[in-house]
C-alpha cells in the first residue's frame, strides 16, 4: 500500500525515508546471502533525467553507489556521458524499481526485484520530481513499471518510438546481455542515437 506523501515533499526528506526502509529485512536475511537491507537511492531537485534499473546488485549493495559497476560503464556509454556527469545530482536522479539487492537465487542469479517497493514509494519518487522530463527504463522490471504491453524486453525495446523522446525502454547493460546486443544491432543503430540526442538536450 503507497504511504501518502506529505504535502510538498522534498526530494531530500524523501530519499532519507527511503534509505530507513526495512521492509524486507525478513525475505533478505531468508536469501542464500542473509544481507540486510540497504536502500540506495539519488534524487534530486533539479535533475531532469531519471534512470530507472531494476535493483542494485551485490556490488552497488556495497558500495551504495547505483551503477557502480560494469553494468554502469556501459549504461554511460548507451547515454554518451561519464561517471562526473551520471553522478551529478543536479542532472541525473536515479531510483530503481526496487531500491534494495534482493540477493541470489540457487542458481547464482539476482533474485527479481521486491514489488512491494515500487508500490511503496514509487508514486512518491515521481511526485517529488515534477521537473524530470526524461526517463529511462532499464531491464524487464523496469519496463513493467510503465506497464509496458510487450511479453518480451526485445519487443518492449524495438517499440522505443512509442515513449521517446521522454521515455525510453533499455535491455539491461549487463555483460549477460552482450549476446543480445549482437543479435540485435539496431539498438546501437536507431536507439542510442536518439537515446544520447534526448540525454543531451536535457543537460
Amino acid at each position: 500500500m503507497t504511504r501518502p506523501a506529505p504535502r510538498g515533499e522534498t526530494p531530500e526528506a524523501l530519499a532519507h525515508e527511503i534509505r530507513q526502509c526495512n521492509a524486507c529485512a525478513a525475505a533478505f536475511a531468508a536469501t542464500d546471502t542473509g544481507h540486510a537491507p540497504r536502500p540506495v537511492v539519488h534524487l534530486s531537485t533539479r535533475a531532469r533525467i531519471l534512470v530507472t534499473g531494476q535493483a542494485p546488485g551485490a556490488r552497488v549493495h556495497v558500495s551504495g553507489v547505483s551503477f557502480d559497476d560494469a553494468s554502469g560503464d556501459r549504461l554511460r556509454d548507451w547515454m554518451g556521458i561519464d561517471r562526473v556527469t551520471f553522478y551529478d545530482a543536479d542532472r541525473i536522479a536515479i531510483a530503481s524499481a526496487a531500491f534494495c539487492f534482493p540477493g541470489y537465487s540457487a542458481s547464482g542469479s539476482d533474485l527479481p526485484p521486491p514489488g512491494c517497493c515500487a508500490r511503496v514509494w514509487r508514486a512518491r519518487v515521481l511526485a517529488a520530481m515534477p521537473q524530470v522530463d526524461l526517463t529511462l527504463l532499464i531491464g524487464r522490471h523496469a519496463h513493467a513499471l510503465a506497464g509496458t504491453p510487450h511479453r518480451t524486453v526485445t519487443e518492449a525495446v524495438r517499440n522505443w518510438r512509442d515513449g521517446a523522446p521522454s521515455v525510453f525502454v533499455l535491455p539491461h547493460p549487463s555483460w549477460r546481455n552482450t549476446a543480445w546486443l549482437t543479435r540485435n544491432r539496431w539498438f546501437g543503430e536507431e536507439v542510442l542515437p536518439a537515446l544520447r540526442a534526448a540525454v543531451a538536450e536535457r543537460l
